[in-house]
């Protein structure tokens, strides 16, 4: 069994894993880094050189996870690709809405790479998925595989939590056992249920790390949590404030309205306007559609009609009055340049009246981890085409992270206690921390941290 980081560095990118069982070639997601454009914001797919892919597996349909598999299928044309049917529903929207991006991104920024794929090659490339059903064994073939088959490769997707789809994926080949988690939450979330994930004996597991370096804070609580989301709010809108929640389409912005919808239901806020991003209506659409249908709490909420979010686009979110009173989840949660919440955070950054509040994830080097981590009265760069801005507004942190926290992590680990561990998805000092915290208490497993485009014997 051989196994390649196809991430370009040891971080969040462009999540994308090359493993190799027996004859079998396979590849695990395949992301876009978002902090990066043209081909760097590729996998490194010259890793793998010209080896024959058999199959795809993606775990769920984040950009940085499903963000390039267009381009890989271009190169791997025989590949099998495997997804459930609602990362295949969710994916389909946001490689169609990538390509709108990359389009203009090749006008605004020059990246005449852009765009990597076309509306045109992302409709015939989803034609080819294969939806897969939870917890039913897939052989790679395609086809249903009996639980008593041991030699044939094997697949079957679990629940993992994080946001709608999305899976663990248990490969089972010659007697071995492989675990790839992708991204995990095994806490309740507002609208997520926890992860349902395997219990049984795994040889190898490939683990996700991105809360490595965070603790989980003392006595936290989410509902604890959602409570001081609802009182700073109502903080904000008393002194005359509006309030920027910057938010990924898929997952955060339909935890967040979940959020505000039940601050309303229980009146702890007055009925405030709510404003959200195109892609994030399309996404909370499926969310709606498919209510009933997925393991999920509130199952008769329907966002978009309880809710009820104004729709902001690239023109008018920079023409929208800063008005007091009113809530913007605007995507990206990185606050990527040109997109809608970097585009509204310039514009009230100085403002010592307006508050930005953080709920989850942001790269450190992205626009919003600098922003989250620059003190009041500092200066940051937002967008490199726009002049520095001196940090003047109410900047808040709340832990509502769609990602398992580290001690979960360690526990289910511990739980299986495998013969290695392969720790992916994480920037350095939280792989590191999750590195040596597993050494120390699992000392009889194996625990890996690949070097990115580096091949290594399993």
């Amino acid at each position: 069994m051989k196994f390649i980081n196809l991430t370009r560095r040891t971080e969040i990118g462009a999540n994308s894993y090359y493993l190799e069982i027996g004859r079998h070639r396979l590849v695990l997601d395949c992301g876009m880094d978002p902090k990066n454009t043209g081909d760097e914001a590729l996998p490194n797919f010259k890793a793998i050189g010209d080896r024959e892919i058999e199959a795809v597996l993606i775990s769920h349909a984040h950009q940085d996870h499903i963000g390039t598999l267009p381009v890989l299928m271009r190169r791997s044309p025989t590949a099998r690709i495997f997804m459930t049917e609602t990362t295949a529903e969710i994916g389909n929207t946001l490689l169609h809405n990538s390509v709108n991006v990359m389009t203009r991104q090749r006008e605004e920024i020059g990246e005449m790479a852009y765009p990597l794929f076309t509306h045109r090659e992302t409709d015939r490339a989803s034609e080819r998925w294969q939806w897969c059903p939870l917890r039913q064994r897939i052989s790679i073939t395609g086809e249903r595989a009996s639980q008593r088959e041991t030699e044939a490769l094997t697949f079957e997707f679990f629940d993992a939590g994080h946001v709608l789809g999305s899976t663990g994926i248990l490969m089972r080949a010659e007697g071995q056992t492989i675990f790839y988690s992708g991204d995990v939450n095994f806490d309740d979330q507002t609208i997520m249920e926890a992860a349902i994930f395997p219990e049984e004996k795994i040889d190898t597991l490939i683990m996700e790390c991105t809360r490595g370096d965070h603790a989980k804070p003392a006595n936290w609580t989410r509902a604890g949590e959602e409570r001081r989301l609802a009182e700073a709010i109502a903080s904000a809108f008393d002194r005359g404030a509006c309030v920027l929640i910057p938010v990924f389409a898929l997952g955060k912005t339909q935890e967040v309205l979940a959020m505000l919808y039940k601050f309303r239901r229980e009146r702890l806020l007055p009925e405030f306007p709510i404003y959200i991003g195109g892609l994030s209506s399309k996404m909370t659409d499926i969310y709606d559609r498919r209510a009933r249908m997925t393991r999920r709490q509130l199952p008769r909420l329907q966002l978009m009609k309880e809710a009820a979010p104004f729709i902001l686009n690239d023109e008018t979110v920079r023409d929208a009055p800063l008005r007091t009173g009113r809530v913007y989840a605007l995507s990206s949660g990185m606050m990527t340049p040109k997109t809608l919440s970097n585009v509204f955070a310039r514009r009230l950054v100085e403002s010592p009246q307006h508050s930005i509040f953080f709920v989850g994830y942001a790269n450190p080097e992205s626009p919003a981890g600098l922003l989250r981590d620059t003190p009041a009265g500092g200066e940051v760069v937002l967008d490199p085409d726009a002049p520095v801005q001196r940090v003047r507004c109410n900047i808040e942190q709340f832990q509502f992270s769609a990602h398992a926290t580290r001690e979960a992590l360690i526990n289910y680990a511990k739980n299986l206690s495998p013969r290695k561990i392969v720790l992916v998805h994480g920037d350095p000092p939280a792989v590191e921390w999750m590195r040596a915290t597993l050494a120390a208490n699992l000392p009889s497993s194996n625990v890996i941290v690949p070097m990115p485009g580096v091949e290594i014997e399993l």
